[in-house]
């Protein structure tokens, strides 16, 4: 029995790593790449820089190409 409280405190932490992995479970960088790329759906046709929504773009077109006319879907959009 000298070993009970080092068997009871290994259990507790074995637990609490297994406890850990599992909320990590599905975060890695990986999977955050992923869902990064996903939400990226408006793609620039001079450059071909993707953005996450119509505002973004319109703000990335009137800065980064001025000089070029701008599509029919940006137009519409309020900045």
């Amino acid at each position: 029995m000298a070993r009970g409280q080092q068997k009871i405190q290994s259990q507790a932490k074995a637990a609490e790593k297994a406890a850990k992995m599992k909320k990590q479970a599905g975060h890695s960088a990986t999977d955050q790449k992923k869902a990064a790329q996903k939400a990226l759906v408006h793609v620039c046709v001079v450059c071909k820089a993707q953005m996450p929504d119509p505002k973004t773009y319109k703000q990335h077109f009137e800065n980064k190409h001025p000089k070029n006319q701008m599509p029919e879907d940006l137009k519409a959009v309020v900045a």
